[in-house]
């Protein structure tokens, strides 16, 4: 995975004419999951690293910018999308995670953990998840958690099968939406959000996932208002988005 990267970042420096004009990036922003601080991807669940410098990355001959996938995604979501002071952004893919807006500004916690909301234990002893623990949100609720417990490629082939009524792919649709609406009413109690934007892959099943989701969570909320439940309106762009954003602050960083 690392040499991927490097490879990609690698190409993304060479010079390209445009409209008879040679252009050369001035920096990268590079988005990961995991645990990240400044110059270190600490750990990641999904790819298995630990503590790979961002040198690792690149040459050297561009500044690179190393930050948290959903965390700069939802960066992106505060300058191009979501109008929210406190705010919970959920991009739902291969993984959960949330990037934690409090006061207008993103709040990672003391070591940079905050927001992973998909390792939450909806089901205690429950589903295995590649944490290591069993029973997160994101066994059951997760893209790749609805698309494997229904021996599927894509979570989209779920929600077309639940749409039509196979019992298996509803079961499975069912204990997804309400596994999340278990963890939002939680983090929903504790930081008292206004509005929770679904991002992510998961996000392009639209009413078929908000619908119930907005009514299992305001079930769960019997004696307060269920804050917004929608659906980003960067889509899938938002990492993108937000990875550039890293990009421009690398740049300014460089004087």
């Amino acid at each position: 995975m690392i040499a991927a990267i490097s490879a990609f970042v690698a190409d993304l420096t060479r010079p390209r004419t445009v409209a008879g004009m040679s252009l050369r990036p001035l920096a990268v922003g590079l988005a990961v999951p995991g645990l990240v601080k400044p110059g270190l991807a600490v750990f990641s669940a999904a790819f298995g690293w630990r503590d790979v410098p961002v040198d690792a990355f690149a040459d050297g001959e561009l500044p690179v910018a190393l930050g948290h996938d959903v965390r700069s995604a939802g960066e992106a979501e505060l300058a191009y999308g979501a109008d929210a002071d406190d705010a919970l952004y959920l991009p739902i893919g291969t993984g959960i995670a949330g990037a934690v807006v409090l006061s207008g500004s993103l709040y990672g916690g003391t070591s940079g953990w905050a927001g992973q909301i998909g390792h939450i234990p909806v089901h205690p002893g429950g589903l295995p998840c590649p944490c290591g623990q069993r029973g997160c949100l994101a066994a059951y609720a997760s893209a790749a958690g609805i698309a494997a417990r229904c021996g599927e490629a894509s979570a989209e082939e779920v929600v077309r099968r639940a749409a039509s009524g196979e019992v298996v792919a509803v079961r499975v649709w069912d204990e997804a939406v309400e596994a999340l609406a278990l963890a939002l009413a939680t983090y929903t109690m504790v930081l008292d959000p206004s509005v929770i934007v679904i991002g992510g892959g998961l996000s392009l099943a639209g009413d078929a996932l908000v619908t119930p989701l907005r009514e299992r969570l305001a079930a769960r909320l019997s004696f307060r208002h269920s804050p917004e439940v929608r659906v980003s309106a960067l889509g899938t762009d938002a990492g993108l988005l937000g990875a550039g954003l890293l990009g421009w602050r690398a740049v300014g960083d460089q004087g």
